[in-house]
């Protein structure tokens, strides 16, 4: 298929895991891809793989002048079609290590960033009545996981405000949903205790197996496209049935 042809996307979290195989997903569909990242040689090898005009852009979503710089890149291709927000850190820390500082070191990429990016975003979108934006959210939302409560506080609040962004938003024909993943095989959790997870959290899947990125991407895909332009303000769980609601 070639869904995206003659289209612009912006994916933030982009040199690994998700964010780097729905980069390379929407690309493989004809899109050009403005891969973002804070690493931004692993943002400009995305962009290399997806080829053709596709661009690679280092960007620390929490810092608002490097999201003005992203951006100021992303209008040099004269519109935004699509935007999939990836990037967020996940961390490993029990309740009584969590101080201040360590509280807002998650919020301030997870939803500060969020934020910025969607707001530079459909800026942009708002221009031409047209738009997708996706973000990504967690099924540890409806789970409660342990050691991470300011993570899931911050993807609570990822959900609850593409619901109120997609109200902002809707008259513009411009549609907000979210993707909530579970544990997922990628790269950052093979470098955290998440890594030890794995047996249990397929206990409680549906579908036994273990996660992978491009276990994510079509739900991703199907909610970048037309075909879904009568949805919106949605959380879509992609998990292989661990939480079912």
């Amino acid at each position: 298929m070639q869904r995206f042809q003659g289209r612009v996307a912006v994916v933030s979290g982009a040199a690994q895991g998700m964010g780097k195989a729905v980069a390379l997903r929407l690309g493989s569909e004809g899109a050009t891809v403005i891969a973002a990242d804070i690493n931004g040689a692993g943002a400009e090898k995305t962009a290399k793989e997806i080829g053709g005009k596709s661009i690679g852009v280092a960007c620390d979503i929490g810092d608002e002048a490097a999201v003005a710089k992203l951006f100021a890149e992303v209008a040099k291709f004269g519109k935004l079609d699509v935007q999939v927000n990836a990037a967020a850190i996940v961390p490993f820390t029990p309740w009584d290590k969590i101080d201040f500082a360590e509280w807002r070191r998650i919020m301030r990429v997870n939803l500060d960033g969020l934020f910025l990016m969607c707001k530079a975003g459909s800026d942009i979108m708002r221009k031409a009545d047209y738009g997708r934006i996706i973000n990504f959210c967690s099924n540890s939302i409806f789970a409660g996981t342990p050691n991470m409560a300011h993570y899931v506080a911050s993807k609570g609040g990822v959900m609850t405000f593409s619901r109120a962004l997609a109200t902002e938003l809707g008259g513009n024909k411009i549609t907000v949903n979210c993707v909530a993943p579970g544990l997922v095989n990628s790269e950052s959790v093979q470098a955290s205790q998440h890594k030890e997870a794995f047996g249990f959290v397929e206990m409680l899947q549906a579908i036994k197996g273990h996660g992978q990125p491009e276990d994510v991407v079509p739900a991703v895909a199907f909610l970048a496209s037309d075909e879904a332009h009568w949805i919106t303000g949605q959380t879509l769980v992609v998990d292989a049935g661990m939480v079912r609601w």
